[in-house]
């Protein structure tokens, strides 16, 4: 069966199919790797920032934690171009290379106890390589799966973006949560925490695969017949397109930090603060994900029909009311009270999580869409997002109060209303 795509273009279903899957491995991928890196932050901590504290330790692995989004922005310039004038597919199979080989190293690094300081160095480098490919994966991946979509499925095509982020954390979740409760800390420290990031280049294979055999977006094939590609993206963004730039920025705020912090940043806050144990913590982080999935899923198909508007300030709005009191269930220490306020705040999340990759598509035309995207997201996340479990574990530290973070995320969510309340809606016009 062919399906018209707001051209003359046709793709065949099945093509759509193998499109989503293409569109969302990398943002698996991506996700799972850092998962696995902030879920065993208490092992990675010991083996490559020793310190006299747990609490310093940790914090110093979160530092570097946020290193890898310092070189997202540089990604999201280089990839975003990259994918404005050579195309959609090429980026992101670039991409799918940069990232499995970073996950990979990272997996067979030396610790501090075999080459001090530069086992540090090295993590730190490696970090560095999974920010810049991650940079730019957004700004491939989102305007892949919604020019893709048919006429009418824009949000429910496009949310599949954040299930797979969200699927690549619970895999990273359920292989930490494995390796803790299988192997005996002594092992886990030796050799058990390797295993996750070595077998993380597999999905890296899978999706370079995918993506060099598919055909690109009809959107960027009809932009390559008209010649009507920017010849110089970031320029034209820097001077036409910064409002729609700093849109896309102020969209994804809320979702960077309260993804974060939220479903991140959780099992070492429940650690911290509850002294569940670790298992615990990784369960029920895991459940905020399925739900955070499902919700997502929802919210994109909803968008459809009433508007990404209605959704996103659901979301917003939702985590400026309810963030506080959500967060004083986290922190009781009670396996069933934080267990509770995980999942509902992971699906108020999904309200943001499902409409945004279509929004943020929608705020472009497409001969600057993917450098646009790229920027709009990275910097968000850079700034806001990916030093937030460093900053929610310094405020625990500087005011100490475990609900410290939850302002944090308030402050972000209210700023996304406005900006939101504001916007013009987009759902229903054409993609151009």
């Amino acid at each position: 069966m062919s399906v018209a795509i707001h051209s003359t273009t046709t793709v065949e279903q099945p093509s759509r199919t193998r499109a989503i899957v293409a569109g969302s491995v990398g943002n698996v991928l991506e996700w799972y790797d850092f998962a696995v890196y902030a879920f065993l932050v208490p092992v990675i901590s010991s083996l490559f920032f020793p310190a006299k504290t747990e609490l310093l330790s940790i914090l110093f692995a979160f530092a570097a934690f946020g290193a890898g989004f310092v070189t997202r922005p540089l990604g999201a310039i280089l990839f975003g171009i990259y994918g404005d004038r050579a195309g959609r597919r090429a980026s992101l199979a670039a991409i799918s290379i940069l990232m499995g080989l970073a996950t990979l190293t990272i997996g067979l690094l030396p610790t501090y106890e075999t080459v001090g300081v530069w086992a540090t160095v090295a993590l730190v480098c490696a970090r560095l390589l999974q920010g810049l490919s991650a940079g730019g994966e957004y700004g491939g991946a989102i305007p892949f799966l919604v020019e893709f979509a048919a006429k009418g499925k824009r949000g429910v095509v496009g949310s599949w973006q954040q299930i797979g982020n969200g699927l690549g954390l619970l895999l990273g979740a359920l292989f930490a949560y494995a390796l803790t409760a299988s192997l005996s800390a002594e092992d886990l420290k030796n050799w058990g925490w390797r295993i996750p990031f070595i077998l993380g280049a597999l999905p890296a294979v899978v999706g370079i695969y995918l993506r060099l055999r598919l055909p690109d977006t009809p959107v960027f094939e009809k932009l390559e017949l008209q010649s009507a590609k920017a010849v110089t993206p970031l320029r034209a963004v820097a001077t036409t397109y910064r409002s729609n730039t700093l849109l896309v920025f102020a969209m994804v705020l809320q979702l960077a930090v309260g993804f974060y912090i939220v479903l991140t940043f959780m099992p070492t806050y429940l650690g911290l603060v509850s002294r569940l144990t670790r298992a615990d913590a990784l369960l029920i982080t895991s459940a905020g994900l399925v739900s955070y999935m499902v919700f997502c899923f929802i919210a994109g198909a909803l968008s459809d029909r009433w508007g990404r508007k209605p959704l996103l300030l659901i979301s917003s709005i939702g985590y400026v009311v309810l963030t506080y009191p959500l967060f004083l269930l986290v922190a009781s220490g009670q396996f069933a009270l934080a267990l509770f306020a995980e999942i509902v705040m992971a699906a108020l999340l999904g309200f943001a999580g499902g409409p945004i990759s279509a929004a943020c598509a929608e705020a472009a035309p497409a001969k600057v869409r993917s450098t646009v995207v790229a920027i709009g997201v990275a910097f968000s996340i850079t700034i806001f997002g990916g030093f937030a479990p460093f900053l929610g574990t310094y405020l625990i530290a500087t005011f100490n109060t475990p609900l410290a973070p939850a302002f944090y995320a308030i402050a972000a969510a209210a700023i996304t209303s406005v900006v939101v309340f504001r916007m013009r809606e987009t759902a229903f016009d054409e993609m151009t």
